[in-house]
């Protein structure tokens, strides 16, 4: 039964979707802010880089996570101090971000006498549970067959939404976002906060590019997000900005992303270029939806000042 076309599907439909609900995550928490975030891929890149080259020096997964997640963050300052502090249009910014990763990435991957593309990744993602509750029917590999990074993500679902909704700082996040000028004259500093989470958020994209390069495909390539992050954009806008939405959005994207894997295994020809490009028809999709409808995006819950900058002089 565990190796029916079915749960195989699922299971790696979640293990796909994870490196995307980090950097959802983290995107959630930064749009919150007011700031947009569109350099996610670039921070992604940076990350997976980062954290592959840490894990082959390093050989310990833990370390190689911190170090994609503070790979994602430099970025993360960069994109801050563009677009809080020197107030540039943070489209701008955001997409200079995803050529400065890119670029960045595919130049480190493949210089030196041993290239990264050339080189065994330097650690193991085993599953976290013993064998036995691995083996239970259905529920084992679907709930029980997942490793440590991959159940963290679910609490840091949790901690978020808790975060958001039922915490003093939650509530200051929102209001920031919403309107930072009222935020700014109830004593809240809108600039703090705008930098502390565009750096959270960041780290979570970078934490995401690092499971994709270490877990998922166990490998370093050039441009391996493959978009993933422009999925993980357009996945927040899906959601509403909310984390338990964007669960769910995730491991939709994952089974898309992993729909000629399942196919395969069904006995069923589909050409391979329909179906990598299945996610970006989707993504396709919430962007024209939203770009056709300036309100929709404000009723699933779009910050009111996201993208805008923000001066107490020009209040």
């Amino acid at each position: 039964m565990n190796d029916s076309v079915l749960i195989l599907s699922i299971v790696s439909a979640i293990v796909a979707g994870t490196p995307v609900l980090f950097a959802s995550l983290g995107l959630i928490l930064t749009e919150r802010s007011g700031v947009m975030n569109l350099g996610v891929e670039g921070m992604m890149l940076v990350g997976g880089i980062t954290a592959f080259w840490t894990g082959v020096q390093t050989e310990n997964l833990w370390l190689a996570l911190l170090a994609g997640g503070l790979g994602g963050a430099v970025l993360g300052l960069i994109h801050a101090l563009l677009s809080i502090s020197l107030r540039v249009n943070q489209i701008v910014s955001g997409l200079a971000l995803v050529i400065v990763g890119g670029g960045f990435s595919s130049f480190w991957g493949s210089s030196g006498d041993t290239p990264l593309t050339q080189t065994t990744n330097g650690v193991k993602v085993d599953p976290l549970l013993p064998e036995a509750l691995r083996d239970l029917p259905a529920v084992g590999p679907i709930l029980f067959g997942h490793d440590i990074v991959l159940y963290g993500s679910w609490l840091i679902v949790a901690a978020v939404a808790y975060f958001l909704y039922r915490t003093t700082g939650g509530l200051s996040l929102r209001a920031v976002g919403e309107d930072p000028g009222a935020a700014d004259a109830a004593g809240l500093s809108v600039t703090r906060i705008r930098y502390l989470f565009t750096l959270i958020g960041a780290f979570g994209a970078g934490v995401g590019g690092a499971y994709l390069a270490l877990a998922v495909l166990g490998t370093w390539q050039a441009g391996l997000t493959a978009g993933a992050g422009w999925i993980a954009v357009a996945l927040v806008i899906l959601s509403g900005w909310r984390p338990l939405l964007v669960l769910l959005a995730s491991y939709v994207f994952g089974a898309l992303r992993t729909l000629g894997f399942t196919l395969q295994i069904a006995g069923v020809e589909v050409a391979s270029d329909f179906l990598n490009m299945a996610p970006f028809v989707v993504t396709f999709i919430v962007v024209v939806a939203a770009s056709a409808n300036p309100d929709w995006a404000r009723k699933v819950g779009a910050p009111a000042s996201l993208g805008e900058p923000y001066s107490r002089e020009a209040r």
